[in-house]
């Protein structure tokens, strides 16, 4: 069995947080060694929770607009991979979803990333996606976001695309207008480019 199937059973056989997760773990994540693109996000919201399926809700249907690619391609675990930084739902807090789990990072991060050779992009959604991926330079999404040019290609920030940040869009509309352009450029580049035989 090769080494990522095997990692992937793992992390959905995984209850190490089960104590603090009210609907129960359901890790939900896509991995293949083979993809170009990978999306680091916070963690499963409540419908992906119950549909099992990443982005499986508004917030993924505008990722994919941002993106410009199809549902076909962005479920392609060849083509993207989906690693939230905690893969169970964590509960609803006074403002929207709590904090992704820490123990998912902490225990599986590095050993799914290295099943990533062919990585080309990681699209870094929201604060703790970033904090991880995108270093201290920033300190807050707003100004890493601002700051894209700095991080691209390798990473490349991005607000998490979540109706709850529509504030957010009005409020800083140079990032439709700049960025979301020049993503979606490079993304249909990336998934051009073709693989090594």
């Amino acid at each position: 069995m090769s080494e990522y199937i095997t990692l992937l059973n793992e992390i959905r056989a995984c209850s190490l947080c089960e104590a603090h997760l009210p609907l129960g773990p359901r890790p939900v994540l896509q991995l293949h060694p083979a993809a170009k693109i990978l999306i680091a996000g916070q963690a499963p919201g409540r419908t992906v929770h119950e549909t099992g399926l990443p982005f499986n809700d508004p917030s993924g249907e505008r990722l994919r607009d941002w993106l410009g690619v199809t549902r076909e391609q962005f479920y392609n675990p060849e083509l993207f991979a989906i690693i939230p930084m905690g893969f169970c739902y964590p509960g609803t807090g006074k403002s929207g979803d709590l904090p992704p789990r820490p123990e998912c990072a902490e225990t599986w991060r590095a050993r799914l990333l290295e099943q990533l050779p062919n990585l080309k992009t990681t699209l870094v959604l929201g604060q703790y996606a970033q904090a991880y991926h995108c270093g201290k330079g920033h300190s807050s999404v707003t100004e890493r976001v601002q700051s894209w040019r700095s991080y691209w290609p390798e990473n490349i920030p991005l607000p998490h695309p979540s109706p709850r940040n529509n504030l957010w869009l009005r409020r800083n509309p140079w990032f439709e207008e700049e960025l979301v352009p020049e993503l979606g450029k490079h993304i249909r580049e990336v998934l051009d480019e073709r693989s090594p035989e």
